[in-house]
């Protein structure tokens, strides 16, 4: 067993893989979550029930985060009226902070400077790779942030994930993950337009995409979401509503460092459609649907 006890904040679809990982790597986990389900399930498998993010911080020697968003990162690390626990006062000198959730690059500077300011190293480390990557443990993590912070703390970052890459200085880690999802939300939409393109000109849906699969049109979302975007199955393995949510901070990044985006700014509207329409906690494949409706007829109507 690890003598390095770590502290994991936010156990949802993602979170709660990635700490199971950990205590099967031999490392000591203490846990927290809004709800009390996943620490329940936690503590099941082996971990420890921190009570509050500050909880957490004071019996850990490193702290992971995995949050929704750049607002609950702040409430949680720095605290403000409805969190009156956080985990800067559990923190003590010398410990580092690792987030895994997908916020704002200039939040995360700002917030690791604060940190700084008490003597703690912060890392920010987005992820990619899905439900099914966190359960795997074979994420790729983007890290921006202390290169010698991060050589320190490898070994609990190569656990969950199958590549580990230093991106830059704090924030850097922030803007890979804003360019990660440009990528995949241009895939999704790519495939759904493909996908109800087909279906419209009666095409054999499975042969198009094993046709297409192997040629320059090959991607991730081909690969492993095509066979149940033709059976019009969303079961999430990463929310729509995340997704819209990413795309936000890179539309906001965008508009902040004069990068023009006009493709994406598309797929932020489509995302945005799928949450206007009750679909924010599909996949983030079923953008689809959207198309689908533009299209007035369902893929999988036949």
């Amino acid at each position: 067993m690890s003598d390095k006890t770590i502290g994991f904040v936010g156990l949802g679809i993602m979170g709660l893989p990635m700490a199971k990982n950990l205590l099967d790597a031999g490392y000591p986990v203490v846990g927290h979550n809004r709800s009390d389900e996943p620490v329940e399930e936690l503590v099941d498998y082996g971990g420890t029930d921190g009570g509050s993010p500050a909880g957490v911080a004071e019996e850990s020697d490193v702290v992971l985060l995995c949050l929704p968003d750049s607002p609950d990162v702040e409430r949680v690390v720095l605290g403000d009226e409805n969190e009156t626990d956080p985990v800067i006062d559990g923190l003590s000198e010398g410990m580092t902070l690792i987030d895994h959730s997908t916020i704002s690059p200039t939040v995360t500077e700002t917030m690791a400077a604060d940190l700084e300011e008490v003597g703690v190293t912060m890392l920010d480390a987005p992820i990619s790779g899905g439900e099914q990557g966190a359960i795997d443990g074979t994420l790729s993590i983007m890290v921006g942030g202390d290169e010698d912070a991060l050589d320190e703390h490898r070994d609990i970052l190569e656990v969950t994930g199958a590549t580990v890459t230093h991106c830059g200085p704090s924030g850097a880690g922030q803007t890979t993950k804003a360019a990660n999802q440009i990528v995949v939300a241009a895939q999704m939409v790519g495939v759904s337009e493909a996908l109800v393109f087909a279906d419209q000109a009666g095409a054999d849906l499975e042969a198009v995409v094993d046709a297409i699969s192997g040629g320059a049109a090959g991607c991730w979302t081909l690969d492993n979401r095509a066979p149940n975007m033709i059976q019009g199955v969303f079961e999430p393995g990463f929310f729509a509503e995340y997704q819209y949510k990413d795309l936000r901070i890179a539309t906001d990044a965008g508009e902040a460092f004069g990068a023009p985006m006009p493709q994406t700014e598309l797929a932020h509207e489509l995302y945005k459609t799928m949450l206007q329409n009750d679909m924010g906690r599909d996949d983030n494949s079923g953008v689809m649907q959207v198309l689908e409706m533009m299209a007035g007829k369902e893929v999988t109507d036949g």
